[in-house]
């Protein structure tokens, strides 16, 4: 049987990938984005899966997506915030303060609006697995991206705070999917991001890996294995 997963940024890089490796295995996905990519998915993919244009960085945006997604159907089996940012190459001072602002407002409260409308109908069912997508850079630093190392930071301690709240039967993860090769990471990398795994063939061994996550593993920094760069 099918389960049902929620991600969040959908509209490229890894939650498109993700998004579309899960439908191909079986199962319902209803995901969210800001980018035109949305259409695409609703054309492509059908009921009962359902995609929306959706901010996350907005409260009352995610609570009405939320409010339309739990009545299409039970909680969800899987939720992964994948949704983020990454700041422009530059010394932490020389960071303009919206920028920061706005990184920390998808990366971090963004993460915290989607828990916060999803998780309780989860903890009603006694059941599920929150899977909060973290970095290398959750886990090490480098220069010239201050603002987003310590966002996913926060992902990590806010990631191994939730699992400790969670009744027995749930888990809250903290995903390192590795080196990728994403507009993100060419951001980073520049042109060297295309010596990195493609996100499709990252898919093929990432969905299958978090379909498995369950209990045993709350409270745990995972990565997904051979993308560990």
């Amino acid at each position: 049987m099918g389960k049902k997963i929620v991600i969040t940024g959908v509209t490229r890089g890894l939650g498109r990938a993700l998004a579309e490796e899960f439908i191909r295995l079986g199962h319902t996905v209803s995901g969210c984005g800001r980018g035109s990519g949305i259409i695409d998915l609703r054309f492509e993919h059908g009921a009962p899966h359902s995609f929306e244009v959706v901010d996350v960085s907005n409260a009352t945006k995610v609570g009405i997506w939320a409010a339309k997604t739990l009545n299409f159907g039970e909680a969800p089996d899987i939720l992964i915030n994948n949704a983020a940012v990454i700041n422009t190459p530059s010394p932490l001072w020389e960071v303009p303060p919206d920028e920061f602002a706005s990184l920390v407002s998808i990366n971090i409260a963004g993460v915290a609006n989607v828990i916060h409308e999803f998780v309780p109908s989860m903890v009603a069912a006694r059941k599920g697995v929150i899977v909060n997508i973290s970095s290398t850079w959750g886990r090490s630093v480098s220069p010239k991206f201050a603002p987003y190392c310590a966002s996913k930071w926060a992902i990590e301690g806010l990631t191994h705070a939730l699992a400790k709240e969670l009744p027995a039967g749930m888990a809250a993860i903290p995903l390192d999917p590795g080196s990728i090769d994403t507009d993100m990471l060419r951001i980073v990398l520049a042109e060297g991001a295309a010596d990195c795994a493609k996100a499709e063939s990252w898919a093929k061994v990432a969905a299958p890996f978090i379909l498995q996550l369950g209990p045993k593993d709350n409270g745990q920094s995972l990565s997904v294995d051979g993308f560990i760069n």
